[in-house]
């Protein structure tokens, strides 16, 4: 499973830039809104320090990274769900992305146009917030003239299912009427689970990114932050939203540098220890609860990815189905303990290598075998 991010804001905020940054895919990029009309998707490699590890210490024939998705969805504007701006068709694309990535402008520059005559983060992310939610009005009506439909049907299991719906359903309105994200509603995960398919595209998980110029990068690193990110940060604390802070020229240039060591520099410049792609996929998923597993050998060492909780077998699906459907057993061993004892057979020496039945919770880290039969 890979993790999948829709990029969002106002125009010319530098979403097409970050995405050409992280992904290494071109975007157009142009100073004028709307230059992005179809979502631009690219699937970015992510550097993973444990996976580097693994290639010193297995010396495989193939090294493979996790990835994350990276859409691109085209600047919205206030009246974006009355399809102003073409904003019912970008509405329709961002429920398809597992997280919303919102990107706030956060620098001053005369020569690039700014959608509303000022750079103003806290206005802006209202705009996009109140639009998300008068969006999702139209989907909670549709959502309710359907379970109310499904309430007249003489079958019980079905008259619950709908009475769950209804009353989820009117938790949410409230907010979505003031403009507030439907996430912001208590839901139980029964509730949760009977609004999956009406697909609301604020009760998905969202994250700020504060793009920035490199001496607010700079003064962000360093713990001064100027008052553009100040105001997003005091959105995002209020929200309960996660925020990184990236510098999309400087991700642009970064991501043209193949030396870790030149990009290692680079970084120190601005006072960063990690790239904004580390920061934001850190952050998204933290938020989404995802972890990493590995599998390893001569052949391959593989980054995986899987969600916190998740059992044995539910990982093994994630590399085929087939592993899931006929699990047997897995062969578990910490990245700690390969770092320690630097190969398996002196992992077994210390009783440090374990065999996991169908109850085992993956935790981040793990380095697995599965043993199936289909």
């Amino acid at each position: 499973m890979a993790l999948n991010c829709g990029i969002v804001g106002l125009p010319n905020v530098g979403k097409s830039t970050i995405f050409s940054a992280l992904s290494r895919a071109p975007a157009e990029a142009a100073n004028y809104p709307f230059c992005t009309i179809n979502p631009n998707i690219g699937i970015a490699q992510l550097n993973d320090k444990r996976l580097d590890k693994l290639n010193e210490i297995f010396k495989p024939k193939r090294l493979v990274p996790a990835t994350v998705e990276f859409i691109d969805i085209a600047g919205l504007v206030k009246g974006a769900s009355k399809g102003e701006g073409l904003g019912n068709q970008f509405l329709g694309h961002i429920r398809e992305v597992g997280i919303i990535t919102q990107v706030v402008r956060c620098w001053e520059d005369a020569d690039i146009v700014h959608v509303n005559g000022k750079v103003d983060p806290e206005n802006d992310m209202e705009v996009i917030n109140i639009e998300l939610a008068l969006a999702d009005l139209e989907t909670l009506k549709k959502s309710t003239d359907r379970a109310e439909r499904a309430l007249k049907i003489q079958n019980a299991a079905e008259k619950k299912t709908a009475a769950i719906t209804l009353a989820a359903l009117a938790k949410i309105e409230t907010a979505l009427q003031n403009g507030r994200a439907a996430r912001s509603v208590p839901l139980d995960e029964t509730e949760r689970e009977s609004l999956r398919e009406s697909n609301f595209i604020t009760l998905k998980p969202q994250l700020y990114v504060c793009n920035t110029d490199e001496e607010g990068a700079r003064a962000a690193a360093a713990g001064k932050p100027n008052a553009y990110i100040e105001a997003v940060m005091r959105r995002s604390k209020a929200e309960g939203v996660p925020f990184v802070v990236i510098c999309g020229k400087f991700e642009a240039e970064l991501a043209g540098i193949e030396s870790a060591l030149e990009k290692a520099e680079f970084l120190s410049e601005l006072g960063l220890k990690e790239s904004g792609l580390e920061a934001l996929v850190r952050a998204a998923n933290k938020l989404l609860g995802f972890i990493t597993f590995f599998t390893a050998g001569a052949d391959e060492c593989r980054a995986w990815t899987a969600r916190q909780g998740w059992t044995a077998p539910q990982a093994a699906g994630v590399i085929h189905s087939d592993f899931q459907k006929g699990f047997i057993k897995a062969e578990v061993y910490s990245f700690d303990d390969i770092v320690k004892y630097e190969s398996e057979a002196k992992i077994k020496e210390a009783g440090k290598y374990r065999l996991e039945g169908k109850d085992y919770v993956v935790c981040d880290g793990d380095i697995m075998f599965f043993k199936f039969n289909v």
